[in-house]
């Protein structure tokens, strides 16, 4: 028997958390393989799709200048249900916590279709931080019927809140298992990494910074930090600059022109991973760099206040920074000037996972659907 098998996801970070998950499912006889993409984000997603040489079957192409959550929620919502009819599925697989992943959620529990949540059970327990991504992820709980925790803290969470413990499984983070593809494939020169090439003589820094809970003042914070670290003649900056207008205008207004900070287009998954593997230290705060990160060995500076992962903060990997600008400043400095401080962060140590987490997720599907 083949077990039918639709993927619903919209993003970049999702697109490259279930790449390696569908990829390993098309090539074991017991799947028939199916891939929706909403195109929340359209040019990220593209290219990263392009990166694992996966071709949906469904696009939806929902989105639309100066959508709001609501109006994108609705035209995901409505356009999943005809394609779920088409498909009829006998499990839906959506990733995170993005209104991608609650829409095919609540549109797979309307067609009574069971849910594999991956990457499920992280937790603020703040609904404004993220916003809107921590109440996703609680409803899509709440929805699913099969729950691919990366680690066992994020499996304590779920049973925590009366999850039945037979439904969840921990199975690392299929993120890692893409990041450690990337990195041989990159090493043995079989993909072709970032056209920017970085100063050897100076520390490069990878800065990334995109949440809607810092647009405004946080990421005003943010680059003034970063134009006071690029007055030291040893940093490199560069910033592939998300192209939200609430995160472009600030930061061309703020770091153009600079002579020690680089600011590039988004760049496509590979030329990205590159680029962290050349780095010295990672500033961000987007969830799936904290955990590529320590794969890679590279400490980690979070612009965030709470963290829906602090599995890598407690292994000493990943610091909790904020978007003060003083304190920015400072932790950065720390880790320039204090040989021993970045070395105890920069340790190989990665909690999320070893790079078989697709392995896993196939083979805890098989053993639902069978029962």
């Amino acid at each position: 028997m083949r077990y039918r098998t639709l993927f619903i996801f919209g993003t970049r970070p999702e697109a490259i958390k279930l790449c390696p998950v569908i990829n390993h499912l098309r090539c074991r006889a017991e799947f028939e393989v199916s891939v929706c993409a909403t195109a929340q984000h359209r040019e990220l997603l593209d290219r990263v799709l392009a990166a694992f040489q996966v071709v949906p079957d469904f696009d939806l192409d929902a989105m639309l200048p100066g959508q709001t959550l609501t109006q994108t929620a609705a035209r995901i919502l409505a356009g999943l249900e005809p394609i779920i009819l088409k498909v009829r599925p006998d499990i839906i697989l959506v990733q995170g916590d993005t209104t991608t992943t609650l829409c095919g959620a609540l549109a797979a529990f309307y067609q009574k279709i069971p849910v594999g949540h991956v990457e499920a059970g992280l937790r603020t327990w703040d609904s404004l931080q993220p916003f809107p991504e921590e109440m996703n992820r609680v409803l899509a709980t709440r929805l699913a019927s099969l729950h691919f925790a990366a680690t066992d803290w994020a499996a304590a969470n779920l049973t925590r809140e009366g999850v039945d413990p037979s439904r969840v499984v921990v199975t690392g983070n299929p993120g890692i298992d893409a990041v450690l593809y990337v990195k041989e494939q990159l090493e043995l020169g079989k993909l072709k990494g970032t056209e920017w090439q970085p100063d050897p003589t100076r520390k490069l820094i990878v800065v990334t910074a995109h949440r809607r809970e810092s647009f405004g003042e946080g990421i005003e914070r943010i680059c003034s930090a970063l134009r006071r670290l690029a007055e030291r003649p040893d940093v490199q900056i560069v910033y592939p600059v998300h192209p939200n207008p609430n995160v472009r205008e600030p930061v061309r207004r703020h770091l153009s022109g600079l002579p020690n900070i680089c600011l590039l287009e988004p760049l496509d998954y590979v030329p990205f991973v590159d680029l962290m593997r050349r780095a010295w230290l990672l500033i961000t705060d987007s969830g799936g760099i904290q955990e590529e990160g320590p794969s890679l060995g590279k400490p980690i500076l979070v612009l965030r206040e709470k963290t829906e992962r602090p599995e890598a903060v407690r292994a000493g990997t990943v610091r909790l920074v904020g978007t003060d600008e003083e304190n920015l400043l400072r932790e950065v400095e720390r880790l320039l000037d204090d040989p021993q401080e970045y070395e105890r962060m920069a340790v190989i140590h990665n909690p999320y996972g070893d790079g078989r987490a697709s392995i896993r997720i196939a083979d805890s599907i098989v053993s639902f659907l069978k029962k």
